[in-house]
C-alpha cells in the first residue's frame, strides 16, 4: 500500500512538469493580437491558430508564430 501511495505522490508533482512542455499560438478575437501561451486556452476571447499544433518549446511555438498568416499580417 505504501508503494502505490508513493506512485501516486510522485505522479502528483511530476504531471504538472510535464504539462508545461507545451505551448499554443493564440490570437485575440478583439484585438487580433498573437501570442504564445502555456496553457491550452478554454476561453472563447482567444483562438488557436495554426490549425492548433502544440509545440513543446517556447522556441519552436515562436518559429511557428512567424509562419501562420493571420499573425504576420497584423
Amino acid at each position: 500500500m505504501k508503494k502505490i501511495l508513493g506512485a501516486a505522490l510522485i505522479l502528483a508533482f511530476v504531471t504538472p512538469a510535464l504539462a508545461a512542455d507545451e505551448f499554443w499560438v493564440v490570437q485575440d478575437v478583439k484585438t487580433k493580437k498573437c501570442t504564445i501561451v502555456d496553457k491550452k486556452p478554454m476561453t472563447t476571447e482567444t483562438t488557436v491558430v495554426g490549425d492548433g499544433k502544440v509545440f513543446k518549446t517556447r522556441t519552436e511555438a515562436e518559429t511557428g508564430m512567424k509562419t501562420v498568416k493571420v499573425c504576420t499580417t497584423n
